[in-house]
């Protein structure tokens, strides 16, 4: 039996609470994060004005990713995304792994964002992101996130509605302006970049281009998964992919120095809106990022307790709160590991490691796209993508292209988690083995 048979949201006590705007809110705080305000610098050193095709071709990759994702979030309404995808497709073994894989990926990236963050509010208060007061201040932002998704998806979705707009209108600002001011020679370059650069600064660039999986591991919690994922997918890619390539255009024609700077949309917005103009986009910044780990917040927290529901990880991790419907031991269990680990690792380290482990993922449910097309009993796709195994051929090739291009010690590193995820399922169904009593 698959799992989404039995696995239904109302079943575990999940209160359907998000409509078809929180959806893009969500998908637009889930990409719009930390990466566009640490990568433009990265991807000038790598390619130079070069840079700009890269994000064109990362966000047509995504592109394709997100198409096979639409058409198969378009048949499910459970908790848990790739995680229920790749059960129904290929089994628990499958779902299991590529459940584990996203957590690992969105928990990394989790930590990632909040290192950038604390770089970002040092701009304003130095002594935040040194000794003591980096760990206040860490506590302090992923506590009060906490206590939000402890407190109901309403409010989480409420607050996450409010930062997409407050976190949009700096950059509108910084690219309304910056238009204006930009140096033409700035993107004159001689001769084409290496191809290894290439490959390297669009796989960096991919972790700008995800987040947006936290709206179809949420789907118990949405009125209509079905019909509304899809659209919100699309959409809220098309939005981000174009202000992106205007804000990284932005950033190389006003700052030329781009390629050496640790904060580049602050520095580059200081040369034309001054002072207070850097400050507003190092608020900005500090907000986005935020907004995305409220988002964050609902992918870690759901996967394990969409898991445990499954019988796959420990049952208290399924425990629902009973006045507020959340997962409450899922999200205290989560937001304490992301501040453990924001403490005590790198960015730039996390940061290749979130987005190994989520092209994994992606390519797990490209692959489960034609397979759920064949099963009996899968429900039917609202979505439906033409041209046959083109598109989800299209990405995983465009996947590995990706993964070939990153270092050996980030690919060691995902594959050790991977076995481990393994080897805890293993140990899982042995224990449930050895306890269940015999019929």
């Amino acid at each position: 039996m698959t799992q989404h048979s039995t696995n239904t949201p109302e079943n575990r006590g999940l209160l359907r609470a998000l409509g078809r705007w929180d959806l893009l809110a969500l998908v637009i705080n889930g990409i719009v994060g930390a990466g566009i305000f640490g990568l433009p610098a990265k991807v000038q050193a790598l390619l130079g004005a070069y840079g700009l095709a890269a994000i064109g071709v990362c966000a047509a990759i995504i592109g394709f990713v997100i198409l096979c994702f639409a058409e198969v979030a378009s048949r499910f309404a459970e908790t848990g995304g790739p995680f229920v995808y790749a059960g129904a497709a290929f089994g628990p073994f499958a779902g299991f792994l590529t459940g584990w894989v996203l957590w690992v990926a969105r928990v990394t990236g989790c930590c990632a964002i909040c290192n950038l963050l604390l770089q970002y509010i040092a701009y304003i208060r130095p002594d935040f992101n040194v000794g003591i007061g980096r760990a206040l201040t860490a506590s302090a932002i992923i506590g009060c996130l906490t206590v939000i998704h402890y407190l109901g998806v309403k409010r989480a979705a409420l607050f996450g509605n409010i930062i997409t707009v407050v976190k949009l209108t700096p950059l509108i600002i910084f690219v309304g302006v910056g238009l204006f001011h930009m140096d033409s020679g700035s993107f004159v370059r001689a001769g084409a970049p290496l191809n290894a650069n290439f490959a390297e600064a669009v796989l960096l660039l991919s972790f700008a281009f995800v987040g947006w999986e936290s709206v179809v591991v949420a789907a118990g919690e949405t009125r209509n998964p079905q019909r509304d994922l899809p659209l919100a997918l699309i959409a809220g890619l098309c939005l981000v992919a174009l202000l992106y390539l205007l804000i990284q255009a932005v950033c190389i024609g006003t700052l030329p120095q781009l390629a050496t700077s640790e904060r580049p949309l602050v520095d580059a917005g200081r040369t034309f809106l001054g002072p207070h103009g850097a400050l507003l986009i190092t608020l900005g910044a500090a907000v986005s990022m935020v907004g995305t780990l409220n988002g964050s917040m609902l992918t870690i927290s759901r996967l394990p307790y969409a898991m445990a529901e499954a019988g796959q990880l420990p049952r208290v991790l399924a425990a629902i709160h009973p006045r507020y419907r959340t997962p409450h031991v899922a999200v205290v269990f989560s937001a304490a590991l992301v501040l453990g680990l924001t403490l005590s690792s790198q960015f730039v380290y996390l940061l290749t490691v979130s987005t190994i482990s989520r092209l994994l993922v992606f390519a797990a449910t490209c692959i489960s796209m034609p397979r759920l097309r064949r099963i009996p009993g899968v429900p039917a796709a609202r979505f439906v993508l033409p041209g046959g195994l083109i598109i989800p051929g299209t990405a995983l090739a465009l996947i590995g292209w990706l993964i070939a291009s990153s270092s050996w010690a980030e690919t060691r590193d995902v594959t050790i988690m991977t076995l481990f995820g393994a080897l805890l399922y293993g140990i899982g169904r042995w224990h449930r083995r050895w306890t269940t009593p015999a019929p």
